[in-house]
């Protein structure tokens, strides 16, 4: 298998429960014993949708087609992100817990927040870095920063950049997870069409806990890569956030929900849609079919069809993005604090 059928075996398989067509497709594979297992543990992994992929192929009621040893294997990795996620909704409700007994409301994102509101049919599907946080303003976000270090967190970088849209990441001893405390949930350039002002009228709560709304959670899921991670320019898809985006569209209309955002923004998640889409092949994740998002789309094919060529690409716009990023820092270290003291901190290093 090629690295574009294995990318879209794996993205159909994780529609399998809800989308009939890609059921009978992935049954077909199956049966026909074709599928390069070995293809599929390492786009799965790298895309950290391993547990997914399991817990999908066991309620479809598939594993009967797949290797004995590879469904042990899979199995006990799910197992273990299982447990391992249940550590994580406890440190995240006793962080709850702690905050609101100090009048302090944190909002859960993304994975962390996926799982406690109950995104997933298991919590196992999920693989979850950190515990992202967003509060109400600089000064909330800056108060519970100080609880939880009163509380026996400490930071992990010292020279963490102020700048930066969440403050330096926590860890405590005997926790499992890191946490982010954000004062945005994007880049500069987006940070004014997409904060706590425009999402505050519809969070949610459940069990004292609080929750971006559906259409909310979903343009993140879309914003955390396809723009803080740069993947409208690296024209790549991440199959954890196209299938956080998939369970999010069981709920609310895709298209709809991102056409309520600035058009600055509408465009690269836009572009995210429609790859989420192809690469599901899913009926579910809408989008608007135009000039600008059929460009995006034949220049991710040839992405995902030539390793050569994608590599290459990545490198270019790696630098790009680099550059760009250090010419910004610059000229806003001519007139704002907090980035001259990163920058004179780097320039005492040696390092820029």
């Amino acid at each position: 298998m090629t690295y574009k059928e294995t990318l879209f075996f794996v993205g159909k398989c994780l529609t399998i429960n809800h989308e009939a067509h890609n059921k009978e497709i992935v049954k077909e594979l199956l049966e026909s014993n074709t599928v390069d297992w070995d293809a599929v543990v390492k786009v799965s992994t790298s895309h950290y949708v391993f547990p997914a992929l399991y817990c999908n192929l066991k309620q479809a009621d598939f594993l009967k087609y797949l290797p004995e040893d590879l469904v042990a294997y899979m199995q006990h990795l799910t197992d273990l992100n299982r447990d391992r996620n249940k550590e994580i909704i406890a440190q995240a409700k006793e962080l709850n817990e702690l905050l609101l007994a100090n009048n302090i409301t944190p909002i859960f994102l993304k994975g962390t927040g996926n799982l406690l509101s109950g995104l997933y049919n298991d919590i196992a599907e999920r693989m979850v870095g950190d515990i992202d946080l967003l509060f109400c303003n600089n000064s909330i976000a800056n108060k519970a920063f100080d609880y939880l270090i009163t509380d026996g967190y400490y930071k992990i970088y010292e020279n963490h950049p102020r700048f930066h849209r969440h403050l330096s990441g926590l860890i405590k001893a005997k926790k499992i997870s890191r946490i982010e405390i954000h004062k945005e949930m994007t880049t500069d350039k987006y940070a004014t069409h997409f904060n706590y002002n425009t999402i505050v009228n519809n969070i949610f709560s459940k069990d004292n806990i609080s929750f971006l709304a559906y259409k909310d959670q979903l343009s993140l899921s879309i914003i955390a890569k396809q723009i803080n991670d740069d993947g409208q320019y690296f024209n790549d898809i991440s199959l954890r956030n196209a299938y956080d985006v998939f369970l999010l569209a069981q709920k609310v209309d895709t298209k709809e929900s991102i056409s309520r955002l600035n058009s600055q923004l509408v465009k690269p998640l836009n572009n995210f849609l429609a790859s989420a889409s192809l690469v599901l092949n899913s009926k579910t994740i809408t989008y608007v079919s135009n000039k600008t998002s059929k460009t995006y789309i034949n220049t991710f094919r040839k992405l995902i069809e030539n390793k050569s060529f994608r590599d290459n690409h990545r490198k270019k716009w790696k630098r790009r993005i680099f550059i760009s990023i250090r010419l910004n820092i610059i000229s806003k270290a001519l007139y704002k604090r907090e980035y001259t003291y990163w920058l004179l901190k780097r320039l005492l290093k040696g390092r820029i």
